[in-house]
């Protein structure tokens, strides 16, 4: 029937054509899931100014907190230290190691929501907990997955624009976690050397610095050396005086002729505020607002969400980007169709080289609408993303499905030469003698791709979106296939004798032209 009625399963195969364009566009769009790994990373921020004594007693509290989950085995905190070995006065850093699947009942996401709710009654400290990807790709320092850069050539409009724009930020649908660089709290003392004064008592700017520094650098001034052992000698103020501004009062700065004065009498001592770091990046200030996903959002979905944001609150002079994983992935909305394209015209010179043949190829490759339709409405049903591991199932779906196509075309191109079958009833023939290496190959392709899609364990979370989109579109291609492809057939061997019959009618015109002149 679908052999008589050709014209019918062209439709439907165009139809399926512009459905699977549609669920290319409307289907959750990610890059690197996260895996369950058994690890679990946080990233902890005190406010600026804090003393060390006073971080690490709060940071030894996160780490209490977070032992009491019974689904954590360990966890190693660092107090002072960031990512990427970052140093500062109010970050720490906890490496939390948990239980073997088999000894737990949560999975890494949820044990995450778990210690995000449980370290929420410490509030001196925000902790931002994360399961990192398999791949991390180049990203900035952050507290988050996802980096989103701000640059400006002035400073302070780029601090004023960031700290407005993060609260906005933070009010996205779908966005947890929003911190940034941005710390303009940091409390300083600001030391503004009275230079004519200095002058007159013989006192350098170099003096003042040495011994500033010999106050409260802690360098190290000489070595005692032991019997068996060295011990090096650090000058500094107690740790007592080194808290406290008053100390400053108490130092004098030796003058030119020996004698010494008072710090005091030649600087002017204020306390302030100011900023901890200036990050740069591109050559141009910098701040980088970083931030997680919440449960069920796409990057997609974000990515987009967050640029009409900028667009619509930044400044003019102030530009924002993407850095990291949420780059890379805007990359690869414009690389994987275009691969997918490279390898669909590869396949039809390989073909069309074979077959001697233009049009035949095209038969063949007729089946691949329907795969990728059947693989994209799998993955929405069963609420997976189209990430770069699915989309590693559509490539491998362009070389399954096709060989049903080569199976039968093949067969009736053999039998149209030896035999002078028609095309009707060449594929007939050819879909009943070539139907049982089809259903074997098929199914040997699906039950051995199961297991990927129903696994589970360490790191199944990443393999099951390539499962699923190789099952799901094998199972659906294959029951249109054995319809559509041999009505596909028929109607390019019609087109193929229609082009043989122009290209005779006008050489005959020709010849008889000569011939008649």
């Amino acid at each position: 029937w679908s052999v008589d009625h050709w014209r019918t399963m062209l439709t439907v195969a165009v139809l399926i054509l512009v459905l699977s364009a549609w669920l290319f566009g409307a289907i959750s769009k990610g890059f690197i899931p996260s895996e369950d790994t058994g690890q679990i990373i946080a990233d902890t921020r005190a406010p600026e100014g804090i003393t060390f004594d006073q971080l690490q007693a709060l940071q030894s509290r996160v780490a209490h907190i977070v032992m009491q989950n019974p689904n954590i085995a360990a966890a190693m905190s660092s107090a002072g230290q960031g990512r990427g070995g970052v140093s500062g006065g109010n970050i720490g850093r906890m490496f939390i190691r948990l239980k073997p699947q088999d000894e737990r009942h949560d999975s890494a996401e949820v044990v995450l929501q778990q210690l995000r709710k449980a370290v929420g009654k410490v509030r001196e400290m925000q902790v931002y907990f994360q399961n990192p990807p398999a791949i991390r790709i180049g990203s900035l320092g952050g507290s988050g997955q996802y980096q989103y850069v701000l640059q400006g050539a002035d400073v302070n409009s780029l601090d004023q624009a960031a700290a407005a724009f993060e609260p906005k930020l933070a009010e996205v649908p779908g966005i947890q976690d929003v911190n940034s660089s941005l710390e303009l709290s940091n409390p300083q003392v600001n030391i503004n050397i009275q230079r004519d004064t200095a002058a007159a008592l013989g006192v350098s700017v170099e003096q003042i610095q040495s011994t500033l520094y010999s106050a409260y650098g802690g360098g190290q001034v000489s070595t005692i050396y032991g019997a068996t052992d060295e011990y090096q000698v650090i000058m500094e103020l107690a740790p007592r005086y080194q808290v406290n501004m008053d100390a400053l009062n108490a130092l004098y700065v030796p003058t030119n002729n020996g004698k010494l004065v008072p710090l005091r009498a030649v600087a002017d001592i204020t306390p302030g505020v100011g900023p901890l770091s200036v990050s740069h990046f591109g050559q141009l200030p910098a701040v980088t607002l970083s931030f997680n996903l919440a449960p069920g959002t796409s990057l997609g979905d974000i990515t987009n969400r967050v640029d009409a944001l900028a667009r619509s609150s930044l400044p003019a002079d102030i530009t924002a980007s993407f850095t990291g994983n949420a780059q890379t992935f805007r990359d690869s909305l414009v690389g994987m169709p275009m691969l997918m394209l490279i390898t669909v015209l590869v396949i039809y010179m390989v073909l069309a080289i074979l077959y001697e043949h233009f049009i035949h190829p095209i038969t063949i490759l007729t089946a691949l609408p329907l795969a990728m339709f059947g693989a994209l409405l799998t993955l929405i049903i069963f609420g997976q993303e189209l990430n770069i591991f699915s989309f590693v199932g559509l490539i491998l779906l362009v070389g399954l499905v096709k060989k049903n196509g080569i199976i039968m075309v093949d067969f009736a191109v053999q039998i149209r030469r030896e035999q002078s079958a028609s095309a009707r009833d060449a594929i007939i023939h050819a879909c009943l003698v070539r139907f049982r290496p089809i259903m074997m190959t098929t199914l040997a392709a699906i039950f051995g791709t199961l297991p990927i899609a129903l696994g589970s364990g360490m790191g199944s979370e990443a393999r099951r979106p390539l499962g699923i989109a190789v099952v799901g579109g094998l199972l659906f291609s294959q029951m249109l296939t054995l319809y559509i492809t041999p009505a596909f057939y028929v109607a390019m061997e019609h087109l193929s004798d229609y082009l043989r019959r122009r290209a005779a009618a006008r050489l005959a015109a020709v010849t008889e032209a000569r011939t008649g002149g």
